[in-house]
Parts: C-alpha cells; structure tokens; sequence
C-alpha cells in the first residue's frame, strides 16, 4: 500500500486550542529530558534492543488498558498511518543505537541533530509544502544551538560507518515528524498510538535476536525503570499523535529541539555542568521557537502592488 504524497491543509483550530497542543509538545521535550537518565540506568541490566522492545511492548499494553473498547474500530487508514510511523519510530532508535557502538555520544547528539534541518526539507520536497521564511530562520537557530549543546569543538571529524548509520537514524526521525504531520489528521490519536509501539516492539524482536541479546534479569531497578519508561512513552506517543493532527511538522520540529535543552536542565540537576557554548545553545532554541512564530506586518504586503503601480 503506497503512503499517499500530496498534501492537504492541516485543519484550522482557534489559536487557544493550537497553543494547548503547542503546550503539549512542549511538556513531550520535558518529558524525553528526564528519560534520558531513566534509559542510561536501565542500560545497566539489559541489553538496547530488548530495553526498547520491554518499553514499547508495555506501553502497548497501558494503552490498550486504557482504550480498550475504542480499538474495535480500527479503520485502515489508522492501521497505515500507525505501522509507518512505528516504522520510523523504530528505525530512529535503532540506527541511532547501532551508532552509539562506534561514536560517542557528543557525536550521536551532534549528528542526531541533523534532523531538525532534514524536516522542512523533507516537507518542501515530497509535500509541496515550503515553511515561511520566518520558520526557516528558526530551523537554522534551532540546528545551530543543538550543534553548540553538542559542543563540536571537541568532536573528531573523521567519518565512518557509525557516522552514517547515525545519519540515516536522523533521516528517520525526521521522517516520523513529517509521517506524524502528514498522516494522523482524521485518526484516533489513542489507536495509533497501540499501533506504532506494537510495531516498535515487534521489529525489536528480530533486531535483537540478530545481536544475541537475551533477556535480562527481572532486579527491582530494572523493574522500575521499565515500568516508567513504558508508562512516559504510551503519554507520549498518544500526545504526539494529537497535537501534530493541527501542528506543521516544521512547527512542531522547533518545539522537539528543546529536548536537549530540557536533558541539560536534568543532567545540571544530577551534577553535570553546561559550558558557555551549551548555556548559547540552549538560549537559541529557545528564541528559535519565539521566531519562527513571525509574521511580515500586512504593511508590507500592501507595499508591493502601490510601488507597481507608480
């Protein structure tokens, strides 16, 4: 079944109710900065791929506890629309992980940060959507303070196969943003949201039978970690799913990129430091949100048609 490839308007809402779902995103970047510590934790006892099949297999589960009933009436564009998304989603953690083997993590975030960019174009080319200029201007900011929060002063430039594999695992988290934008409007945010971490969980399988991972031991660290990981993750994905059904996916791309920023706040909390390059990073994705909100004056509209004239 081919993914459809022009686009439709997203549909209007009152700006109360965009800036709501604008809140939510937000309050999704908070909660992938504090997971970020849950994740390196849990990483002690279990091997990546089974970590990340546990967390969406119960984040499944949760979801389906809760909707239960509404899952009768799954229809086929949510069942299309939830296994692409999953798809991207799982290909965005692990070509992401599989390149944390081989570069560090400075790197991966420097990298990873590629995506931010990679939307819009993405949207321009295979949606016939070109952002404002106003959103470009912020996209730029956006990329240049993740770049700082990563510090490349520090990074070796060489490139190698876990450079590209990290690559491509930013083309596919751009790819569930633009997928998310593009496919949920019409769809019942909590029925995609059982589909893609049913996905997720089932490609995970296969993936980390090829790596020889095995099932690690059910200690109470673990046990609490998954748990709240898989909990944060089916919030997540039904709040993405909801809030981008009326949010660009060059808008909603600005509100992501305060992730790092958020991870920063977690990692001074926890005793780490930011340097001035991090706290300039952080600064600018913050104004990058505020300007990619811009809009020309109508003045300036009018300008053009009397200077024609004369």
């Amino acid at each position: 079944m081919a993914l459809p490839t022009t686009s439709h308007p997203l549909p209007r809402t009152p700006l109360a109710s965009q800036r709501v779902r604008e809140l939510v995103l937000v309050s999704i970047t908070m909660l992938w900065g504090g997971t970020f510590l849950a994740v390196q934790t849990a990483l002690q006892w279990s091997d990546p791929f089974v970590l990340v099949g546990l967390r969406f297999g119960l984040a499944a589960l949760m979801t389906m506890l809760i909707r239960g009933r509404a899952l009768r009436g799954v229809t086929r564009q949510e069942l299309i629309a939830g296994s692409a998304i999953g798809v991207a989603l799982f290909f965005g953690y692990t070509l992401q992980t599989i390149g944390l083997e081989s570069i560090p993590s400075s790197k991966s975030a420097f990298l990873t940060a590629l995506y931010v960019p990679m939307v819009p174009l993405l949207q321009w080319v295979w949606l016939k959507r070109s952002p404002r200029a106003a959103a470009w201007l912020g996209i730029v900011m956006a990329f240049a303070g993740a770049v700082l929060l990563a510090d490349p002063t520090n990074l070796s430039w060489a490139f190698g196969l876990g450079d590209a594999v990290t690559i491509l695992g930013a083309f596919a988290i751009a790819m569930e943003i633009v997928l998310m934008s593009r496919l949920s409007p019409g769809c019942d945010p909590g029925r995609l949201a059982v589909i893609q971490t049913v996905v997720v969980a089932l490609l995970c399988a296969p993936a980390a039978w090829l790596r020889n991972e095995s099932l690690p031991s059910a200690t109470p660290g673990l046990i609490a970690c998954v748990l709240g990981l898989a909990a944060l993750t089916a919030v997540i994905q039904y709040a993405m799913n909801w809030a981008q059904q009326t949010i660009s996916a060059t808008r909603a791309t600005l509100i992501y990129s305060l992730e790092p920023v958020w991870a920063g706040v977690v990692g001074r909390l926890a005793g780490e430091r930011l340097g001035p390059l991090g706290l300039l990073g952080g600064a600018l994705i913050v104004l990058s949100i505020v300007v990619g909100e811009i809009r020309w004056p109508r003045w300036r509209r009018r300008v053009a048609p009397a200077s024609r004239a004369a």
